[in-house]
């Protein structure tokens, strides 16, 4: 079977200069679709009580689901190629992609004097103390949107070194604005910071170090 991917993606990962969203956008297509109703089936189920009776029915069902998907998944190697087209690395980001349901998504745009922005709540799933957001996913968060900052300043990079402080707990259900800037460039080095904010306070902050392609590989990377 020849899989291709939809026209309605652009061209570009991630960013096309003078669009003001910075990271893929949801299209409305099936699979955008089936990514926001597993996102659902993930935050109920981590919110269902452990004896809870229609479990046994439901699961049976899960399980019928998944055997369906795995009848009609594409090979590893094809999938993997087909990602690196167009705009479809952004769209299965474990932070950002819409297409990805394990991820939140984070949704960010063009903020102004190179701030890239985005706002998202995290529920029970992405928990680590009590009521509040595991520091993995904050780092994840973070190091997502300092690469979305390198491509709003117009350079990508891998991420070399990421330092995450953490200030503050981070709330679950709470709106969580997460901003990024590249502050400067030295030859391949871009050095990049962001940060996590909830309820008017600074719950982490990050300082990255990014390190671009050589200009001859003609290739872009992102963390």
């Amino acid at each position: 079977m020849q899989w291709t991917v939809p026209d309605i993606r652009k061209e570009l990962s991630r960013y096309t200069r003078g669009d003001p969203h910075l990271t893929a956008q949801p299209v409305g297509g099936p699979l955008d679709e089936a990514a926001v109703a597993v996102r659902r089936i993930i935050e109920a189920l981590a919110r269902s009580s452990p004896d809870a009776a229609h479990l046994p029915g439901a699961t049976a069902e899960l399980e019928r689901i998944a055997a369906s998907f795995e009848d009609r998944i594409r090979p590893v190697a094809l999938q993997l190629s087909e990602m690196w087209r167009g705009e479809g690395i952004a769209r299965h980001d474990p932070a950002t992609g819409p297409e990805n349901p394990i991820a939140p998504p984070l949704s960010m745009h063009d903020a102004g004097d190179g701030w890239a922005e985005g706002t998202v709540t995290l529920g029970l799933p992405y928990q680590g103390p009590p009521g509040n957001v595991h520091g993995g996913v904050c780092a994840l968060l973070l190091d997502a949107a300092l690469a979305v900052a390198n491509h709003l300043a117009g350079t990508n990079g891998m991420t070399a070194q990421l330092d995450v402080t953490y200030t503050l707990p981070t709330p679950l259900y709470v709106p969580l604005t997460v901003r990024a800037k590249q502050l400067r460039q030295d030859g391949r080095k871009r050095y990049t910071v962001g940060e996590i904010v909830a309820d008017g306070q600074v719950r982490a902050t990050a300082n990255g170090l990014f390190i671009a392609p050589p200009a001859s590989s003609g290739k872009g990377g992102s963390a």
